[in-house]
């Protein structure tokens, strides 16, 4: 007798072709790679040793503050790791300490740096430093860090948002489709950039609130597809045998319709991962962004911008933002394959 086919679900299958995309797929590895990393920031890139022995003593200044006479200093104040005074006095006699791969935080001045800001690149400052003497590969760590955060949650804000509009207009049809299509086009023509100026004006800069005035507009290109597939399945005969059977239309939404509605919103994530962090770029370049101080791949933009001649602060945040939104896309269009059921197994 032939050998039983063991059944293959459906997100499997789509899981082998995702595979099979190389490129994909090592732009997953990869994305996933620099943002694990990036979560370590306070390790990898920072003005405080990790760990320090001095006089038998274990200290770990970067969880608590130290003040220098704690390390044969003078003062009460935290004790400034890049101080020459304060290197030489946990190194010698025995001492010793341990650093971070970047000795440098994002708002790390270097006060003892040997050439005038913004630095080009040395084994001083791998990157360079920016105008202010900021260290440049700190900058870049922390600034991609907050762009994918600020990204993932406006992404998911903005799926659910969709999700829900799209899901009710579709489902029920009729007068709540044609009230929430009216309500779509009217809150869309608003001008969004006018009222995040307006709003900057009035409220102090925050990610929460730039957050919050994204979701009120991201919500909508998703809602349109999900509209459809719902639109599209309702008319099913799964959906009208459950509607037989008694089942409510809560549970026939949840559990019949959409699963059988996600290929869009799955095959869009990437691209509406990378449209939020244009759109978070774009407005700390135009000064409309996160608070100043935080570091910001926008903000390095216009530094670069303003600083011609200091062409390592634009090239090396130009080359981050290029290849995090090319991993992005070569995500996303292999995930459109995957999900794409007219593809063969192979």
């Amino acid at each position: 007798m032939p050998a039983s086919v063991e059944p293959v679900s459906p997100g499997r299958r789509a899981w082998r072709r995702f595979r099979r995309n190389r490129l994909g797929f090592w732009s997953l590895l990869l994305f996933c790679a620099m943002v694990v990393l990036s979560l370590f920031a306070e390790v990898l890139s920072t003005d405080r040793p990790l760990v320090v022995r001095y006089q038998g003593q274990t200290y770990f200044p970067i969880f608590k503050d130290y003040s220098e006479k704690v390390f044969g200093g003078d003062f009460e104040t935290p004790a400034d790791y890049l101080d020459p005074f304060i290197r030489q006095r946990i190194t010698e006699g025995g001492n010793w300490a341990v650093y971070a791969p970047n000795p440098y935080g994002p708002r790390t001045l270097n006060y003892f740096a040997s050439q005038p800001n913004p630095a080009a690149p040395s084994g001083e400052n791998l990157l360079g430093t920016d105008d202010r003497g900021r260290d440049l590969l700190a900058q870049l760590i922390y600034g991609f860090r907050v762009s994918v955060l600020f990204g993932l949650a406006l992404t998911a804000i903005g799926v659910v948002l969709g999700v829900v509009t799209g899901a009710l207009q579709g489902f029920f049809g009729g007068k709540t489709d044609l009230a929430f299509q009216r309500f779509i086009e009217i809150w869309g023509s608003m001008p969004e950039l006018y009222l995040l100026i307006i709003f900057s004006a009035i409220f102090a800069p925050s990610v929460a609130l730039l957050l919050i005035l994204l979701s009120l507009f991201g919500w909508m290109g998703l809602s349109d597809y999900v509209r459809a597939e719902f639109l599209r399945n309702r008319q099913m005969d799964y959906v009208r045998a459950a509607r037989a059977l008694g089942v409510g239309n809560l549970a026939i939404m949840w559990r019949h319709i959409l699963p059988n509605s996600m290929v869009p919103v799955v095959t869009f994530l990437p691209f509406r991962m990378s449209a939020a962090i244009l759109a978070l770029t774009s407005l700390d370049f135009l000064g409309l962004g996160v608070p100043p101080g935080t570091p910001s791949l926008g903000e390095l933009l216009n530094q670069g911008k303003a600083n011609i001649d200091a062409w390592w602060i634009s090239m090396s945040t130009f080359a981050v933002l290029v290849i995090t939104l090319m991993l992005l896309t070569f995500m996303g269009d292999a995930l459109r394959d995957a999900m794409d059921p007219r593809k063969a197994e192979g």
